[in-house]
């Protein structure tokens, strides 16, 4: 079974920022060279069957990411949710729980919000 913690705080914060900064393909790229798995397409647009019910879906047989609208495309918590599904899949591993797939994502998410408020932390008691 695969780990998903393995990455420290500071890598996963920046995984997030690289999303946030409309480089997602380029963080896609580094969490797959990571998990020395290949990196999943990503695209905008919608999979029949899905096209109301969710923001993104990934696709196995095409090892690709769909998001439903470019907002979407930039999202971390939505991008890290699939990705999962994807490294589960790329390493035979049953494709995992919904559950699963958004405590990977908020593990991001939160690394990264503490992070920041360290930092935040940081500048306000060199500016005093």
């Amino acid at each position: 079974m695969i780990s998903i913690n393995q990455l420290d705080q500071i890598s996963k914060a920046m995984i997030v920022e690289t999303i946030l900064n409309k480089k997602t393909e380029e963080a896609l790229e580094s969490l797959s060279k990571y998990y020395k798995v290949e990196t999943p397409q990503i695209a905008v647009g919608t999979i029949k069957g899905k096209r109301k019910t969710v923001y993104a879906v990934y696709v196995k047989k095409e090892s690709k990411i769909y998001c439903i609208n470019s907002d979407i495309f930039y999202n971390p918590f939505v991008i890290l949710h699939e990705f999962y599904h994807h490294i589960r899949t790329k390493c035979g591993i049953h494709r995992g729980s919904e559950k699963h797939a958004n405590r990977y994502a908020r593990d991001f998410i939160n690394s990264y919000t503490i992070t920041i408020n360290e930092i935040m932390k940081q500048n306000q008691n060199n500016t005093i």
